[in-house]
């Protein structure tokens, strides 16, 4: 069933107008009348529509409903600014994986820092990311995309999870499933370094704040991997897979 993403006040009626790409989507598509689809908010709830007419599109309601294919836990991955693409790969992959929010922040270590100037167009790049994932994957929410100013608020933020964990590669006492063993958790907060790792310092940040440290394994992973990795073994403890 074709999918549509609109914005929230669109779907206050029986009745939806798409409008702009979506008008084009459905041309490429070339809907016909009487054919069903979704239309969705990029919060979490979405309505199956039946096509009245097709010039311009207008869509009956039949039904609202919350998204069917959120996840019940909300996870927020926190990475830090990694070189060239590598942060698209993981907005996009995280995205189709089920995260709720992907949060970019600077820390010692990393070779890249976007400035004011080129982040504002960067935050719309990565943005459009994550609504062609999340459209693509039957996403019924569409991950925001947020970038902090620091390391510190990062930790800050990450902290009010139910489960927040920060994973570190010289850490070998606690691993990702001990971790987990505690239920009870409906967010969780996962951060992982830039290309070079994190600093000693920041790993007592992080404890400091109410972090959890832990790793990922033996083996050191590229800092695209591991907000990935850690991702599907949330979404696999919780019952997602």
């Amino acid at each position: 069933m074709a999918r549509f993403f609109v914005e929230p006040e669109e779907l206050n009626g029986q009745e939806i107008i798409l409008s702009g790409e979506n008008a084009q989507h459905a041309k490429v598509l070339r809907l016909k009348a009487g054919e069903e689809l979704l239309v969705c908010d990029g919060v979490g709830r979405e309505c199956v529509c039946r096509v009245q007419e097709v010039n311009p599109v207008i869509l009956e309601v039949l039904e609202s409903r919350n998204s069917v294919t959120e996840a019940a836990v909300r996870v927020s991955v926190y990475m830090a600014f990694p070189k060239a693409d590598k942060l698209e790969h993981v907005i996009q992959k995280a995205t189709e994986l089920g995260a709720y929010e992907i949060v970019a922040f600077p820390s010692a270590r990393c070779i890249s820092k976007p400035d004011d100037k080129s982040l504002k167009k960067k935050l719309e790049r990565w943005q459009k990311i994550a609504a062609s994932a999340a459209e693509q994957s039957g996403r019924g929410r569409i991950p925001q995309v947020l970038v902090l100013p620091s390391f510190a608020s990062a930790l800050e933020r990450a902290a009010h999870a139910d489960k927040a964990l920060m994973f570190y590669e010289n850490e070998h006492a606690t691993t990702l499933r001990m971790a987990m063993e505690t239920g009870g958790w409906k967010t969780v907060s996962l951060l992982t370094g830039p290309e070079g790792g994190l600093e000693e310092k920041e790993v007592e940040q992080a404890r400091t704040a109410g972090l959890q440290v832990c790793t990922l394994g033996s083996r050191i992973l590229r800092c695209e991997t591991a907000p990935l990795c850690a991702l599907s073994a949330v979404m696999y403890a919780a019952g997602e897979f």
